[in-house]
């Protein structure tokens, strides 16, 4: 995670709307983003969907009704959302957040179009079920 700086715009007001489902973030530079939960969900900084390097990346389906059960603060430098999927381990930087919010078009269409050459889908109810842990998936 990149560490803050004195040119990190710090934010002055974060909401949580539960009925449209996004986040308002506004800083101290005057920028203002609404990001939709999805939005966050998909682009988590957590290992789980980043991975541990370039080309670990977990492509995140199924996120479309995602919503965020709980908004922890983390120190003066983050925040922590928990999704209603259990994903938990973000911790989403001040400047994250606000990279996100500058980004937020080129960052959606870039998933969109990613999801479309997967064969992905936004809709839970479409995403095939995990694979099974361990071993081959074979009774010996």
């Amino acid at each position: 995670m990149a560490g803050l700086d004195q040119n990190t715009p710090l934010p002055t007001e974060i909401t949580l709307h539960s009925q449209s489902r996004r986040l308002e973030i506004a800083f101290d530079d005057g920028s203002r983003f609404t990001l939709p939960f999805e939005f966050l969900r998909v682009h988590s900084p957590s290992a789980e969907v980043r991975g541990h390097g370039p080309g670990q990346e977990t492509l995140q389906q199924g996120k479309r009704d995602v919503d965020v059960v709980d908004l922890q603060p983390v120190g003066n430098y983050a925040i922590r959302p928990v999704f209603s999927d259990g994903h938990d381990s973000g911790l989403y930087s001040w400047d994250y957040l606000y990279m996100l919010g500058q980004q937020q078009d080129a960052l959606w269409q870039d998933y969109l179009d990613r999801l479309e050459q997967a064969g992905g889908t936004r809709d839970p109810a479409k995403v095939p079920p995990p694979a099974p842990k361990g071993g081959c998936g074979h009774h010996h």
